[in-house]
Parts: structure tokens; C-alpha cells; sequence
């Protein structure tokens, strides 16, 4: 295990083998980052949001890139996620699928095994399609990394309340 410099872990998110963590990367509530079949990569400035699933098969690395935003609960599964990425909330990718630099996948999305998307596509539906290609997304996934950043300081430096049980 590799964690980088200035990560923030929440104190209830699960980290199992081997999986390396890039500078300044967030991983949030209950995440769960299993990499016990094959190797699990992070890269920086990303987050992880709470309840997300990331694990692996034998074969499927997870390998996902810098300034990437995870939404809540989505299952990241041997797949491949290039930077620059939003993967929104409750979505699904399975293995040997690749989204491609400055894509959004919107939620509740399945990616099914094997999917390769293009550059800056809006992947959405069940099974997931890509709908249009539009590099002027890029904005609102770097503003939505941005954030990401700004909350993971917060964390790191306890400016924000926290209820403890007992």
C-alpha cells in the first residue's frame, strides 16, 4: 500500500491491499477500496465519495486518474477511468471497461463489461450509451474536482463537527 501526500481517509472508509494513492486524493464515509485480486490505482486530486465500491478481478486492475471525481455509492470494478472524469452517483462500471479523458457518466449509469468510450463524452442510460461528445464539460468537472478539494482540507483539518457515538 502507497498512500501520497496530504490524502485525506476517512476514519470509516476501508483500504485492503495493494493500492497506491496519489497526492491530495480524498476518500470519504464508508468507501470501500478492495484491491485483494489485482492492484487498485488512485491518482491525485481525486475523490472518492462516501459508500463508493472499488474493487478488482483477477486480470482487471482498477487503475483510475488524476483530478477524477467518484460520485456517491457508485462500484468502480476493474476498470480503467482516465483524468479529468466524473463518474456520477450510483453508476456502475465493470470490468475492462475504459472511460476516456474529460467524460462524465451520469448517474445511475451501468457500464458494462468491455465498454470504451471516446474523449469528453456524456455516457448515460442502462446499458450506458455515449449521448454526445462536448468538450465544454470540462468546466464543470474540474469545478466539481475543485470542490472536492476544498472539502477534503476541511476534513483534514477538523473544521467540520463531528458526532462520536459513546
Amino acid at each position: 500500500m502507497k498512500i501520497g501526500k496530504d490524502v485525506y481517509i476517512a476514519e470509516t472508509a476501508v483500504i485492503i491491499g495493494d493500492v497506491e494513492i496519489g497526492d491530495n486524493a480524498s476518500i470519504f464515509d464508508n468507501a470501500v477500496i478492495r484491491a485483494d485480486m489485482d492492484r487498485i490505482t488512485i491518482g491525485e486530486n481525486t475523490n472518492i465519495q462516501d459508500n463508493v465500491t472499488i474493487h478488482t478481478d483477477t486480470g482487471y486492475p482498477t487503475r483510475i486518474g488524476r483530478n477524477v471525481s467518484i460520485g456517491h455509492n457508485a462500484v468502480v470494478h476493474g476498470c480503467t477511468i482516465d483524468d479529468f472524469v466524473l463518474i456520477g452517483m450510483g453508476s456502475i462500471l465493470m470490468n475492462g471497461s475504459h472511460i476516456r479523458t474529460g467524460s462524465i457518466v451520469g448517474a445511475g449509469a451501468v457500464v458494462t463489461q468491455g465498454f470504451e468510450s471516446e474523449e469528453y463524452s456524456l455516457i448515460l442510460g442502462l446499458p450506458a450509451k455515449v449521448v454526445k461528445i462536448n468538450k465544454g464539460q470540462m468546466e464543470y468537472i474540474m469545478a466539481n474536482a475543485e470542490d472536492y478539494l476544498k472539502l477534503k482540507e476541511l476534513h483534514m483539518r477538523g473544521r467540520l463537527e463531528r458526532y462520536r457515538h459513546g
